[in-house]
């Protein structure tokens, strides 16, 4: 994926993520009733769903219809919470997933010739009544979970100790969880009015000597500590003054000036460790991309099989040199792999110094200049992948040779290898392809990629292959 064209870099303030309630930080330790609810309840309605269609048109429920519902499950699972979203916001969200998923069955059942097995009546019933079943259940979710906020009983007082600009954020966070029934009362801070953040003078409540005496007259439930790791021994003095309370408490670390990746709390015999940073793919979620790898790069290697015979005779007869070409790539965990390309170029530089393709540049070649146009030198990459050198989504591999001259100019840059390098990724569907010959280039690109690795899941990936798609056939500017 290329293009001269650069976006915006990401700004955290309006992230895709952070507008849908996706961006997260640290993970919760334990799963509220309402996420679990939400991860099984699309699955299960899609499932449900084809089922009841079958039944209705007096199709049998045979083996094909049974593993058509095994593989819609594992691919809509889990399930995005979605109660927290307006009527039409989660109706765009429901119907262009849906579609996405929609697709990506249809290319399996035409690949494997197993769409005669199933009655069109049936396919067409359910592919419409699928996304109204699951925007009503959103629907009902919603009224349900605002109905029980509303009540005096699951109404919790809240207060956040420390008033500056990481307590103004936490209060703010409170103050828009209307679906969780938080009322904030207002901040504890010792310093004086001229050292708090100017957003919170106006609601200091007291010092931390108050809050105990606060909490027991007037029924606080939760108590959310922003103070500075530096101030440990009033932190200590603070929750010795608190045990006698009821409040739940919760320390909230000053992380902002740090990359986070898959923050959470692990459990190693016994002794409470914080992951800072960590690879999304462990556990179930390293099964579920290695399959869906497993699965779409097989699925599209028999797809383009004539192209990329195609291809490989236009680059043996147009220019003198080998078919594929190989570089030294940095792949998970650093770890040199080597990727392959139909060669574009007369040179093939893999060395300790490769200057990065330009517009114009005469080392191209004219069969190589069509085939990067559209990233049709790319596809041998799913060989990679079958390999496991590489994921079909994922940052993008950069040469060897620009790795150790970036991962000394940006801070964090091998972050991005935490994960298997993809064919395509975040940073290329939002104009973040091609050459990147400045520092802020690379940085704009590394800020989408972490991104990536915050919010990975299944449905993302397939939403960026579609986006992929859309885009090299309707904006080929790469060089």
């Amino acid at each position: 994926m290329r293009s001269d064209t650069w976006a915006k870099p990401v700004n955290p303030g309006t992230s895709m993520f952070e507008d849908r309630s996706l961006k997260r930080t640290f993970s919760s330790a334990p799963q509220s009733v309402t996420s679990f609810i939400a991860a099984v309840l699309e699955p299960s309605i899609t499932v449900l769903a084809l089922i009841v269609a079958t039944l209705a048109f007096d199709d049998p429920l045979d083996r094909p219809t049974l593993t058509a519902c095994l593989l819609v499950f594992a691919l809509s699972f889990p399930g995005l919470n979605r109660f927290r979203e307006n009527s039409l916001a989660a109706a765009v969200d429901i119907v262009t997933s849906w579609a996405m998923l929609a697709l990506i069955l249809l290319l399996c059942g035409y690949a494997t010739s197993s769409l005669r097995y199933f009655d069109n009546r049936v396919l067409a019933s359910w592919a419409v009544a699928t996304p109204v079943l699951q925007w009503l259940s959103v629907r009902l979710g919603s009224a349900v979970q605002r109905r029980q906020a509303a009540g005096a009983r699951e109404s919790r007082a809240a207060v956040v100790v420390g008033a500056g600009s990481l307590g103004v954020k936490v209060a703010k966070a409170l103050s828009l969880s209307e679906l969780h029934g938080i009322d904030f009362m207002g901040y504890f801070d010792d310093r004086s009015d001229g050292r708090l953040h100017a957003e919170a003078t106006s609601r200091r409540l007291g010092g931390l000597n108050d809050l105990a005496a606060y909490i027991s007259a007037h029924g606080v439930r939760e108590v959310y500590i922003t103070l500075p790791l530096g101030s440990q021994p009033r932190i200590i003095k603070l929750l010795e003054q608190l045990q006698g309370t009821t409040a739940s408490l919760y320390f909230v670390p000053d992380v902002f000036g740090i990359s986070i990746i898959q923050g959470h709390l692990l459990d190693v015999n016994g002794i409470p460790v914080v992951a800072i940073c960590e690879t999304p793919f462990t556990g179930t979620n390293e099964l579920i991309k290695r399959l869906s790898d497993i699965l779409l790069s097989t699925l599209i290697l028999l797809l383009i099989a004539p192209l990329l015979l195609i291809i490989a005779l236009g680059v043996r007869f147009t220019s003198p040199g080998p078919i594929i070409f190989t570089q030294r790539r940095n792949g998970l965990d650093g770890d040199e792999i080597l990727v392959y390309k139909f060669r574009s170029m007369t040179a093939q530089d893999d060395g300790d110094s490769i200057p990065q393709a330009t517009r114009r540049d005469p080392r191209v070649t004219r069969f190589g200049a069509f085939l990067r146009k559209y990233s049709l030198d790319e596809l041998p990459q799913f060989i990679n992948v079958l390999q496991g050198r590489m994921s079909i989504v994922g940052p993008r591999p950069h040469a060897v040779a620009h790795n150790e001259q970036y991962r000394q100019l940006i801070k964090a840059y091998m972050v991005r290898h935490k994960v298997r390098p993809g064919i395509t990724g975040w940073a290329q569907i939002n104009g973040m392809r091609g050459g990147t010959d400045t520092v802020e280039k690379m940085q704009a690109r590394l800020e989408y990629d972490l991104e990536y690795l915050r919010n990975w899941s299944l449905r993302l990936d397939l939403q960026i292959i579609v986006r992929t798609i859309r885009l090299v056939i309707a904006d080929p500017h790469a060089y």
